[in-house]
């Protein structure tokens, strides 16, 4: 159809396609089997499992004790030479245990559960309100300058909902020099193939896939002395 002669050639008419309602069915069905898919490998997605040979055994002081009962399986089977202990300030329970941060807590807490006190090391890291896990990564890069090593390698034992988030920011604090691989260690509070049917598994997943985000795609380090 030409267009009218009171549109003065500002308008043209286009023909446009629109689904049926056999159409909207199988979109809303594509969009959630992808929604589904999604889900279902969030948890996957964010748990890494990849080692590399070390002789140097990082473990995030946070952890819950079962955790750090497996990092000393993991710590005799393949024969490391030191255990760091990594971790910021506890915001709470400060008066009746003792510990100020994470760090010393972890150490002292492997060391009761037999741990060589020759083999573990306390590394804390300083307060900050947010990028607690790449503070943790930039002390423990501090730790082995003042005191001469060369970490060419390391091995990071985490949470698994945790791992890869983990080894991202210490691989952004440590530098090409040193590979990073990640251990990670199941989390008990939730069923990982189920995470999106209890509120622990929500609460984690979630804002462990958020954080991870800005840490990916917004987190920029800071240089140093900054």
């Amino acid at each position: 159809m030409k267009p009218s002669k009171h549109t003065w050639n500002l308008w043209k008419r286009r023909e446009h396609l629109i689904p049926t309602v056999w159409g909207w069915i199988v979109l809303l069905s594509i969009g959630a089997a992808l929604a589904v898919l999604g889900v279902r490998e969030t948890h996957p997605f964010l748990t890494v499992n990849d080692p590399v040979p070390s002789k140097i055994l990082v473990i995030e002081g946070w952890i819950p004790d079962y955790a750090l009962e497996r990092t000393l399986a993991e710590f005799k089977r393949d024969h490391y030479s030191r255990i760091l202990v990594t971790g910021g300030p506890i915001s709470s329970g400060t008066f009746l245990c003792g510990y100020t941060n994470w760090a010393d807590l972890g150490a002292a807490t492997l060391v009761r559960l037999g741990a060589d006190t020759n083999s573990v090391e306390a590394v804390p890291a300083a307060g900050v309100v947010r990028d607690r896990t790449y503070a943790s990564a930039v002390a423990l890069r501090t730790w082995f300058y003042r005191h001469q090593i060369s970490a060419t390698s390391l091995n990071i034992m985490t949470m698994a909902d945790h791992s890869r988030r983990s080894r991202l920011l210490f691989a952004k604090a440590l530098g090409r020099e040193c590979r990073v691989g990640i251990i990670s260690i199941e989390n008990t509070e939730y069923n990982p193939n189920l995470w999106w049917k209890s509120s622990e598994g929500v609460r984690t997943v979630v804002g462990e896939m958020i954080a991870y985000g800005y840490a990916r795609f917004l987190f920029w380090p800071p240089a140093p002395g900054e």
